[in-house]
């Protein structure tokens, strides 16, 4: 039986395609969010994200001058081509850099020494997932800006720090989006990664926010309380676009869990900006493309 896999043009697009436009998931949230807002500064700052979308999808250029940091979701069942998609992503991010789609800043950890191409030790990095019997393959890639890292926190909590009703949790939360401001270029959209150790909550706190849909559902109702509650208390703060001040400083907040030890509870919190930057599709045995990520218009 012939493996799952996909041509290297179909990935060089790919990655083209996320550099030069926002998913449409994140897109519909940006232009609803501008349709609500009421202070003038944030409502033209979101005018301006919008129409640097327009732009660059218009003209086949870069959304951002950084061209964030690559991970390569990959989820598959039996019978997939892995090796090619592998070398195929990793030769495509250094075309596409070649040709201006990303600016080359990936550098040696230590010595900052920068190949001038976006290659090096883990890049881009891949997260792969075998799910049993499983008829499809699933691509995302994700270039997720690092200016946004900085406000990132990690911590390992335990049960007395939740707190009753999950108060402490809560609080973490908000506290550091206050602390970030307006540095993650709000607004944002926000992982949250709960469980395992403190490996498991950052993993799943990039994942929650870099592979699922921005404008979906949580299965879990818990979870999905957690998700409105904390949206709703952020947009409170009124941090607004570009932190200037406004009604919309998050676009969404996402949550993936695992279990823990019951000693510990790790939460690691992720910011992601604005310039939601993926792409996403699902091929099947057949041929037949799903892309991930689609949503109408605002």
């Amino acid at each position: 039986m012939e493996k799952i896999s996909i041509p290297y043009e179909e990935i060089l697009e790919i990655i083209k395609k996320s550099c030069t436009s926002i998913s449409e998931d994140s897109l519909y949230l940006l232009k609803r969010a501008h349709d609500k807002e009421t202070n003038a500064g944030s409502k033209d700052m979101l005018a301006c994200m919008l129409e640097n979308v327009r732009l660059s999808r218009e003209t086949n250029k870069p959304l951002c001058q950084s061209p964030g940091y690559p991970t390569v979701y990959v989820r598959f069942g039996d019978d997939v081509d892995l090796q090619s998609i592998i070398s195929g992503f990793s030769k495509a991010l250094v075309e596409a850099t070649k040709e201006g789609y990303l600016r080359p800043s990936i550098v040696h950890s230590l010595n900052r020494t920068n190949p001038g191409d976006n290659s090096g030790a883990g890049v881009p990095n891949f997260e792969l997932q075998y799910v049993p019997q499983q008829e499809y393959l699933e691509l995302i890639i994700s270039f997720k800006g690092c200016g946004a890292e900085l406000g990132n926190v990690m911590k390992v909590m335990t049960t007395a720090q939740l707190g009753q009703g999950l108060v402490g949790f809560k609080r973490l939360v908000v506290q550091t989006v206050i602390e970030a401001g307006g540095k993650p270029c709000p607004p944002i959209g926000l992982g949250i990664g709960i469980g395992g150790q403190m490996d498991v909550a950052s993993k799943l706190s990039r994942e929650a926010i870099s592979t699922r849909d921005w404008t979906d559902v949580n299965p879990d109702p818990q979870l999905r309380e957690l998700e409105e509650e904390l949206l709703e208390n952020i947009n409170k703060l009124k941090i607004g676009a570009a932190g200037i001040g406004g009604d919309t400083g998050c676009l969404a907040v996402k949550i993936n869990m695992a279990a823990t030890h019951t000693a510990i509870c790790p939460v690691a919190i992720n910011f992601h900006c604005w310039a939601a930057r993926r792409a996403g599709v699902r091929i099947y045995r057949d041929g037949e493309r799903e892309y991930l990520f689609k949503r109408g218009e605002a």
